[in-house]
């Protein structure tokens, strides 16, 4: 079992900035791909961006390229989600994920390991 804990979410004026972690304890050498996704009210979860094992490969949704960047640190079993010149729509809980498969597919479906969730709240 891989258990995944966020942090670092909060509130924000626009065009500020947010880091976002995701501490991984367990089975952490299964973990091919880390993940996160979002979810604002009302609205189904939708994927945020991936980062494969060796960090080589990232994958982000057009709605976050260019602001967003992924990253991990393997030996502190910690993936990170940098976000900058954040958007009122940027709102949402965001959640980590994590699974032995590494895609580029943005389904929620291959991620069998998912954190709880951090508040971030961007006004405008």
């Amino acid at each position: 079992q891989v258990q995944l804990v966020e942090s670092g979410g909060g509130s924000v004026q626009a065009g500020g900035s947010l880091r976002l972690s995701c501490a991984a304890s367990g089975r952490t050498f299964t973990m091919n791909s880390m993940g996160w996704f979002r979810q604002a009210p009302g609205k189904e979860r939708e994927f945020v961006a991936n980062i494969n094992r060796n960090a080589g490969t990232t994958y982000y949704a057009d709605s976050v390229k260019g602001r967003f960047t992924i990253s991990r640190d393997n030996p502190r079993n910690t993936a990170y989600l940098q976000m900058n010149s954040l958007k009122p729509e940027d709102t949402a809980v965001y959640y980590c994920a994590g699974s032995s498969i590494y895609s580029t597919s943005t389904s929620q479906r291959i991620y069998p390991y998912w954190g709880q969730g951090t508040q971030v709240t961007v006004s405008s």
